[in-house]
């Protein structure tokens, strides 16, 4: 009851804002209602379901398109793996974290790593729970919604909703941000991202993300040998 009480934020409203912008965007390539739905609850990650919408606006084969928004959700994984170890409890059965894992986005990672660790441990995984479906059940209605406006939300107006997604992002992770290799590997993200974008457009967030976690994981143990 905790997490659902406590779950309005910014962060949920912005989050909302941009399932609306999803909603429009999926009636423009021409899903209808239910599949818009569908996408939102089966991806739960925005990137992923633009990335799908843009596919299917293209024409591209299944094949493809699962295997674009593949690639877009392998950032999730080590963020799975970095949020799971601290909502084991001993209590909750293996079932309900593995439930509990697809509602695991961004934006429910950078909540919950600075609101859970606070908590006892046994109030985690009922906190996530409430917290993550009000998040979860609120995207559906503002998909439905967006999908509903459509025809009266312009095009650019659609995109710039979805847009919010990375800044909204980039901020977060700033505040989140609290040890060395934070400070590091967030601006070479910033810089590295356009420029390789430039050489390699597709497996430029990979790419970056390689060499910019790597770079700043090899500054910290620099910087901890050297203390």
């Amino acid at each position: 009851m905790r997490g659902v009480i406590e779950a309005p934020s910014i962060s949920v409203v912005v989050i909302i804002t941009m399932f609306i912008g999803f909603g429009a965007l999926a009636r423009d390539v021409g899903l209808t209602v239910v599949q818009a739905v569908f996408v939102s609850s089966t991806v739960f990650a925005l990137p992923g379901q633009v990335v799908l919408a843009d596919q299917i606006a293209q024409g591209a084969t299944m094949a493809a398109a699962f295997f674009a928004v593949t690639l877009t959700a392998i950032r999730l994984l080590p963020l799975t793996a970095s949020l799971l170890p601290h909502m084991r409890d001993g209590v909750s059965p293996g079932w309900s974290l593995y439930a509990l894992s697809h509602i695991i986005a961004v934006t429910t990672w950078i909540e919950s790593m600075r609101r859970l660790p606070p908590l006892p441990v046994e109030l985690r995984v009922p906190y996530f729970a409430g917290f993550g479906s009000v998040l979860f059940g609120s995207n559906m209605v503002a998909t439905v919604f967006g999908y509903l406006i459509a025809s009266s939300v312009p095009t650019a107006l659609a995109a710039a909703l979805i847009f919010l997604t990375p800044i909204y992002f980039f901020l977060s992770l700033i505040s989140a941000s609290r040890d060395l290799s934070d400070a590091i590997a967030l601006p070479c993200g910033f810089i590295l991202g356009p420029l390789i974008f430039l050489f390699a457009p597709g497996f430029d967030l990979v790419i970056t993300g390689l060499v910019g976690g790597t770079l700043a994981y090899g500054v910290l143990r620099w910087h901890e040998g050297r203390s």
